[in-house]
Order: C-alpha cells, then structure tokens, then sequence
C-alpha cells in the first residue's frame, strides 16, 4: 500500500469515527466544551492503550501455525462449537434483540437470516462462547470461509446482556483469529459493524481491523438507515 493510500485509509478512518461520536454523544446532550474534553481524553487513551498486533495472536514468534484443539481456552472464557441439540434454544433467544438481528443480518441482501440456515451451509462455523463453568455467554462465527482465497467473514456477539462490556468480547475474538488463522488457514478476515457503534469500531481496531469502506445507509433497523462499516484484517507472511 502507497503513502497515499495509507493516508486516504486514515482519512476515511478518522471522519468515519468523528461522525460516528457526534451522531451518538449528541444523543447524550454533548455541547462544544464536552467535545473539547472529550478530544483530550482520546487522545490519553490513545498514547495509554497498545494496539494488539496480530504477531501476538498466533501461537509462537516465528509464525508457525500450529493446529488448535477445541475447546478454546483463555483466561475468562472457552469456545467449543456451536451444538443445535444442546445450544440452540439459548442462541435462538439472544437473536432477538439489536446485536442478535445484526449477527443474522446478510450481507448479501440486507434481510434477516435464521439460525438453521447459517447453521446449514457447510461454509459458516460458528463458536458457542461460555464461562469456564459452561455457562453459555456469546457466539462467534466464521461465514462464506473461502478454502481457496483463504478468507471468512467474522461475526461475535455477547448474547446475555449482563456478560457485556466486561472484556469477554475481545478475549473471544483473539481467540476465534488465533482458530482462523492457526486451522482454517485464513489470509484476510473481515467483518461489518454499524457506524455508530464505538465500542465495536474500537475493539475491531485495538485488534489490527482496518476500515475498507462505507456502505451508506445499507442497513435498516427498526425504520432507521445506518452506515455500516466493513473493516479487514489481513495475514500478509
């Protein structure tokens, strides 16, 4: 990538964000003043928090994949794979709020899939998330995985609201990028997010996710067009 595209990426970056933290903190009652303090506390977080290079994800300094055996395990959480005898009510259940819409969303034809179509098709994985004493929190997936351009789309979700926003959603994620890279061999792994949310947009970015590009007003949710954003990560040794 040339200077130019690298600075035209930032650039799309940076306004992408900026308009995503007004449309939401005007929601909030921000005025000038608190943009200003807002502005001073990025940047401290900035110099404060490390971006997680995805060297670290894989499992030795020199690169080499070595295959992992399910479940995944980390500090706080496991992964196994999704079971529809044993998981699908639960899954079933936190598909109905705004994330869970958004983790059915196709990309495709912007409709609302179900969970034993995705189930079917023999390109998609999916990861049930649970807490070391098996208490299913979350799900993680790899859809369209392409064998041949050795990439997938990724999707997460923390589907009990009271499990979010505690970390376990990047634990998760590291977790699921060391499976991709490590046993299905993925080059490129990218995914879409809505514009307006933050947390997501900087957890994808504190893990090496760069914005690709803008899809204007290409999602609906409840009767209001958003922004949805697809940001990559890609393996290039």
């Amino acid at each position: 990538m040339t200077d130019f595209e690298i600075k035209m990426m930032n650039d799309m970056t940076i306004d992408t964000v900026s308009k995503a933290i007004v449309d939401e903190t005007s929601k909030w009652g921000f005025k000038n003043a608190d943009y200003l303090s807002l502005v001073n506390a990025l940047l401290e977080s900035s110099l404060n928090k490390p971006r997680t290079d995805v060297s670290e994800i894989i499992t030795n300094e020199n690169h080499a994949l070595e295959k992992l055996k399910l479940p995944l395990s980390g500090e706080q959480i496991k992964i196994r794979l999704y079971n529809k005898a044993t998981d699908y009510e639960v899954v079933n259940s936190w598909l109905e709020d705004e994330l869970g819409r958004m983790f059915l969303l196709s990309r495709l034809n912007n409709e609302d899939t179900t969970l034993d179509k995705i189930t079917k098709d023999e390109r998609n994985l999916l990861g049930l998330i649970t807490l070391e004493d098996s208490t299913p929190i979350g799900l993680m997936g790899f859809l369209d995985y392409d064998s041949k351009q050795n990439k997938a789309e990724m999707r997460k979700m923390i589907g009990s609201e009271e499990y979010r926003e505690k970390g376990f959603a990047k634990e998760a994620t590291m977790l699921w990028i060391k499976y991709g890279l490590n046993n299905l061999g993925l080059k490129k792994i990218y995914l879409y997010t809505i514009e307006n949310n933050i947390r997501n947009v900087t957890l994808n970015k504190e893990l090496g996710f760069q914005i690709e590009g803008i899809l204007r007003k290409e999602c609906l949710i409840d009767d209001e067009h958003y922004d949805l954003l697809r940001m990559g990560l890609i393996v290039d040794w």
